[in-house]
């Protein structure tokens, strides 16, 4: 006696399954599309914006100095190979998300002990002839010994951020206004009244 595992032709559940599947897909097309995924693929510092949590974080960088040489990703992602890179901003991405739908952000934000050792080996790689330099190792007594057991905001605690440390610690704080016509937030009446 022969088993037949294939589905039957008439099987009332396959247009049932097509459905759940097709609703399965197009909502996460759908979830895609509005929480913009493909431009947390790219380097633009405007994407760690899109969620409206780190705009103190965003305007105090490009306040910085580092704004000519870093992105948000020049400092808190790995850059020791791609497939890390790609596979820690998704962590971490999905983290922040799950966060922020929730709406359980934090009023001060901490970087997690693996963001702390990412930012802190960024820090060596850009300054790394800084802190070779056996000239510049005097001017600050035992500067040498406390790079090895202290990370580097533990004293620079001004770069690249200024004194940030919560969502309400920076005054009026404005995000980046949207360059896409479709997420345009200036009303047309308004556009116009400034014209004149």
């Amino acid at each position: 006696m022969a088993i037949n595992l294939l589905p039957d032709k008439h099987s009332r559940w396959l247009p049932v399954a097509i459905v759940i599947l097709g609703s399965i897909v197009g909502l996460g097309l759908f979830l895609a599309k509005e929480s913009e995924v493909v431009s947390y693929m790219t380097d633009d510092p405007k994407a760690c914006v899109n969620c409206h949590v780190m705009t103190s974080e965003y305007n105090s960088w490009m306040h910085s100095s580092h704004r000519e040489v870093a992105s948000c990703n020049g400092c808190h992602v790995p850059h020791d190979n791609i497939a890390n890179t790609y596979f820690f901003k998704a962590k971490d991405g999905l983290y922040h998300a799950s966060v922020f739908t929730m709406r359980n952000e934090p009023q001060v934000i901490f970087m997690k002990e693996a963001s702390q050792e990412v930012v802190q080996q960024n820090c060596i790689r850009c300054h790394q002839q800084q802190i070779t330099d056996t000239k510049l190792t005097s001017w600050v007594e035992a500067h040498q010994s406390n790079r090895t057991d202290r990370q580097c905001w533990d004293c620079h605690r001004e770069v690249p951020h200024g004194s940030v440390h919560g969502l309400s610690s920076t005054k009026y704080t404005i995000a980046p206004i949207p360059t896409d016509p479709e997420k345009d937030v200036i009303p047309e009446w308004l556009k116009e009244e400034i014209k004149k």
